[in-house]
């Protein structure tokens, strides 16, 4: 595989090879791909749970669980409030 970097990608993986941070220019680039991987992966899982908790909501919002947006607004301002007092 060939792979075109930028001029300061290339520097930048070379000054990691030159401080011995890494052996060679390839383990760079592994352990680079492998964060993205975990990004992602990251990601992903994130996503999955903000749907997973959209779906509750919508869910609990079908079953007439809901409180009005002022009063949801006020509950929050009060609770604020009370954290600044102590």
């Amino acid at each position: 595989m060939n792979v075109s970097l930028t001029p300061e990608l290339e520097r930048y993986i070379n000054e990691k090879v030159e401080t011995g941070s890494y052996r060679s220019a390839s383990e760079v680039v592994r352990e680079s791909v492998r964060l993205l991987q975990r990004v992602e992966e990251d990601r992903a899982a994130r996503l999955a749970a903000l749907r997973y908790e959209i779906g509750v909501g919508l869910a609990q919002l079908d079953r007439g669980e809901s409180v009005d947006g002022e009063e949801a607004f006020a509950e929050i301002l009060g609770a604020l409030e009370r954290d600044e007092e102590l």
